[in-house]
């Protein structure tokens, strides 16, 4: 009986130390006495609602049940879309859009948390202002024309003046990127129009100048011949000729018949003395 008796207290004892286990477990779910701080995030500290100076990084952290709570907010590098409507310096309305890298501080992000909440407030009553009036501010000294052909030199304004802007409350920017300048359908028509009249006029300059070209070559052309021909006439003298005539005859006289059957009557004399004479020459000069 005695043994029976130990075995249902110790029974009893094992069956409270379970119950009592369980419960603590349920409280420490309920009441989770540590926090846990993800990758990339990093934890704002509050007791009874008010933010610490101390900031939570990655892992568990142990904290005190209902006294203390922990708000984590995102540091990683967000990206945005923003768009605003602008006036260009000639006046011409357009659509911009900009892609925003940016991230909040780690080392500000419970004071950033403090005055101006979490990462969707801080893109809608800090981020998206600043972005509006940047982009009107840097757009307005730029011609419709320096936006299409300076956009490096623009992406580098924007660049620098968002930081600037930002900075003080706790936000990086990280990069920025220009998505579209958007123009009204009139302006891009009459771009459209300026475009092919200009490769119009770029055509028919190209054929004038061709035009001018040929005529000047033509005119050159022209010209050589004349001095070709001029030269020609100088040394074509009669001795010149009798001299490639006697060069080029074979000795061999043309038969040439008259009407009436009769061989017709040829200076045999003058024309032998001349080549006698050349030959005499030309031994001379050797």
């Amino acid at each position: 009986m005695e043994n029976l008796r130990n075995n249902n207290t110790n029974n009893h004892h094992h069956a409270l130390y379970l119950v009592g286990g369980i419960g603590l477990l349920v409280l420490a779910i309920i009441f989770r006495p540590f926090s846990i701080v993800n990758a990339g995030e990093r934890g704002v500290v509050m007791q009874f609602g008010k933010v610490q100076d101390r900031v939570f990084d990655e892992g568990i952290h142990p904290i005190t049940p209902i006294f203390t709570s922990v708000k984590n907010i995102s540091i990683r590098i967000q990206n945005t879309s923003f768009k605003a409507d602008a006036t260009s310096k000639d006046l011409q309305k357009m659509t911009a859009e900009i892609a925003l890298n940016w991230n909040i501080d780690p080392m500000r992000v419970n004071k950033v948390y403090q005055k101006i909440g979490d990462e969707q407030q801080i893109i809608t009553t800090i981020i998206s202002p600043a972005v509006s009036e940047v982009l009107k501010a840097v757009i307005s000294q730029k011609t419709t024309e320096e936006l299409i052909t300076e956009r490096a030199e623009i992406k580098a304004q924007l660049d620098t003046q968002l930081k600037n802007r930002l900075a003080p409350y706790g936000v990086i920017v990280d990069d920025v990127s220009i998505v579209n300048f958007a123009f009204p359908e009139e302006f891009s028509k009459a771009v459209e129009a300026r475009q092919i009249a200009e490769q119009q006029a770029r055509q028919a300059e190209f054929n004038a100048d061709k035009a001018a070209q040929e005529a000047q070559a033509n005119i050159n052309r022209a010209k050589g011949e004349a001095e070709a021909q001029k030269l020609q006439e100088k040394t074509l003298t009669p001795a010149f000729l009798q001299k490639q005539a006697i060069e080029k005859w074979d000795g061999k006289f043309p038969m040439v018949m008259t009407g009436d059957g009769k061989l017709p009557m040829i200076n045999i004399t003058t024309a032998t003395s001349t080549n006698n004479a050349t030959m005499s020459s030309q031994q001379k000069q050797k």
